[in-house]
């Protein structure tokens, strides 16, 4: 069995983004040649996460009206992780939307449905954090 570990590096400049890294784990995929297996990608900080559905515009959006209602950022005081952080609403959201996802490699590529894509969301930028991506297979 075959074993492939990479870590992927973002920094967004704003506190939230969506980001498809589809084709990142795409390319590990190539590199790893895994034909039959699996693949593991999932974030390793806890106010960032690994979801997978549809690089619609719209949907994006919906996702942050939707998880500002559930968790809004404001006031930063009502929260009790909030000292000297502002960034308890990040947390929530991530485990709302998840740590990781895992997909099924088939004939050398991802067994993904027509429309599913593979995100990287952020809810509390600004600085450097990674992706993990493991894939083990033949």
């Amino acid at each position: 069995m075959k074993s492939f570990r990479r870590e992927l590096w973002f920094e967004v400049p704003a506190r939230r983004a969506f980001i498809n890294i589809t084709s990142q784990v795409e390319d590990c995929l190539a590199e790893s040649g895994v034909r039959e297996g699996l693949v593991l990608v999932n974030a390793m900080h806890i106010t960032a996460s690994v979801f997978i559905n549809d690089d619609e515009s719209g949907l994006h959006h919906d996702y942050e009206v939707w998880l500002e209602k559930l968790a809004p950022h404001a006031p930063v005081s009502q929260y009790h992780h909030n000292v000297g952080e502002d960034n308890a609403d990040a947390h929530m959201k991530r485990q709302i939307m998840g740590r990781e996802v895992v997909v099924a490699i088939t004939g050398g590529g991802l067994d993904l449905g027509t429309w599913e894509r593979i995100f990287y969301g952020e809810f509390d930028g600004r600085r450097r954090k990674r992706v993990l991506v493991k894939i083990i297979g033949e």
